[in-house]
Formats: structure tokens, sequence, C-alpha cells
């Protein structure tokens, strides 16, 4: 069975949207703007970078660091703190890009005091999974951690060979690498951060992560809190007041804002039908899911669908 994060993650519909590379030379400084439901990665390959975030929170990255920004916050960049930054969006205008060939900020001088590969993972409109919420404003990842996993170490050099390598194909291939690094990064910070593995069940609470895995499984299934509890081995109530303690809301708001995840990502994803859908997130009646869905998204199923491939 698929684990709970890989589950997680594809029902949120993580994508890879963009990559850009930079050549900056000081002074430099970036300021990138706000945008909901994303992610953001910036991995630095030679030279430093400065980043801070409105929250006050600064972090100093070298060679071979690497930073995600998961809440689409607005956050700087700058070879030194003190530095007034540029809106992104002047900067891509006064750099001429034209949408062919490798993105590049900067003057494009491979012997650039600072080169970086920056990305943007994207998550369906309207993601609001428990994990997602708790995870911190940044995850960095420095040389001590890329040795002690040399899977997301290869996954970096890769990267890294594409961005400043042979540019074609460059942008797909960075893409597809991208969404592996933000798993695996994601996974290295659930070992850090308590609350992200107690979302996760991990070692926590196994009744919890048995609850979660049946309803992340078979989320159609026409579970009660009942039957639960019954399949985890727990009475009702400390069932419900566990479940609640450690994620943050009732099974059964859990199972349904899950039902309606899931229900999207299939609408922007696949030619099923509306009443296919319905049937396979546990809505017999399709007028009743899409009254469901519309409260949710404050668009009907067909709507979502329609604006997904506008």
């Amino acid at each position: 069975m698929k684990d709970l994060l890989s589950d997680i993650l594809d029902t949120v519909r993580l994508r890879a949207t963009l990559y850009f590379r930079t050549d900056f030379s000081e002074p430099w400084a970036v300021t990138v703007p706000v945008h909901p439901h994303t992610a953001r990665f910036h991995l630095v390959i030679q030279g430093n970078c400065h980043i801070s975030l409105p929250s006050g929170q600064s972090f100093d990255l070298g060679p071979d660091d690497l930073i995600i920004i998961p809440h689409g916050q607005e956050h700087k960049l700058a070879d030194r703190a003190d530095r007034e930054p540029a809106p992104l969006e002047k900067v891509i205008a006064d750099s001429g890009y034209t949408g062919r060939g490798a993105f590049v900020l900067g003057e494009g001088d491979p012997n650039a005091r600072t080169q970086m590969v920056c990305g943007h993972f994207g998550f369906n409109a309207g993601s609001d999974h428990p994990f997602l919420r708790a995870l911190p404003d940044a995850i960095v990842i420095n040389a001590s951690d890329r040795a002690s996993n040399p899977f997301l170490n290869d996954i970096l050099q890769l990267v890294a060979r594409r961005a400043f390598g042979d540019p074609h194909g460059a942008a797909a291939t960075i893409s597809r690498l991208s969404e592996v690094l933000f798993t695996e990064t994601i996974r290295l910070a659930v070992q850090r951060h308590p609350e992200l593995a107690v979302i996760l069940g991990g070692v926590a609470d196994d009744h919890i992560m048995q609850a979660l895995e049946l309803m992340h499984a078979n989320p159609g299934r026409p579970w009660s809190v009942d039957m639960l509890a019954e399949a985890v081995g727990m009475s009702r109530s400390r069932f419900s007041e566990r479940f609640h303690d450690l994620i943050g809301s009732a099974p059964i708001n859990y199972l349904i804002e899950l039902r309606m995840q899931k229900a999207a990502s299939e609408l922007t994803s696949t030619p099923a039908t509306v009443k296919a859908i319905a049937n396979r997130v546990g809505y017999h009646s399709p007028a009743a899911f899409s009254r469901a869905f519309t409260t949710r998204y404050g668009r009907s199923p067909r709507e979502l669908r329609a604006d997904s491939k506008a």
C-alpha cells in the first residue's frame, strides 16, 4: 500500500511548475512575492545567499545548501542582509527573457559570484491538509544533511548539473527531479519536527496512524467514528479525543476534507465523470456530492474541471 506521505502529496497534486537559475554578482537583492498554494526552493551552487522572511527569520546559505519555503510567503534573496531588493517581476521584465531556453537571472556570467537553481512547486487550489499546515516556514538542508542522505545528495547534484549543463530538456528534467527532491526533503523534515511526525502517525500513535491509513486507502468507504475506533482497537471516545489532539480535527471532518481533496485531484487530472468520482469518494448521490464540493471550493465540480483546463 502507498505510504501516507506519498498519498497526501498525490492528493494535493504536488507538481513543479517553474525553474530558473541565477548568475549574480554583488550587489544584488530580489524580493520573491507571495504566491498561494506553492512552495519554493533555492539551491546554492556557488557563493552565498542571505534569505529573510516576513517573520524576521533569516538564513545564510553557502555552496550546496538548500532551502524550501513551503507556504508561498514573500521572501528576500540577497548577497547580504542590508540590500534593498528589487521585485522579482521587475527583474524578470528587465532580463528580456522571451520564454525560450534557460531562464537566467543576472548577467549569465559563468564566473558570477553567486549561482543558484530556484524552483516553484504548485499544489491544487484549496489544498489544506493538516500536514501542509504543520510544515515550518522554512526547511534548510546543509552539507551534513546531504552527507547522511546519499539519495537526496544525488538528486541535488543532478539538478545542479542539468541547470548549468546542456540546456536541452533541462526544464522538464529539473521539474521531475524537483518533485522527488521535495518529497525527500519533507521526509527529512519529519525527522526534525515532531509535530510533522505526529500528523503522519510515525511512532507517536500506532492507532491513529492505522486510522489515517484506512481512510487514505479507501476514502469512499462509509466510515463512521465507531467503525474506525473498532478497526484500530480503541473506544469511540478515546479514539475521537486522541485523533483530534494529534491531527487537529475530528475524524469525520478529516475524512470529509480528504474526500473533497481527492475529488478535486481527480477532476483536474482524469477524464472520469463527476458521478464516478462522487462514488469513489463516498457519495452515491452526484447532487449531494456537488453541493458539498461547491460549499468547500466555491465552485461546482464541473466549474473546477473547466477552470483547470482554461
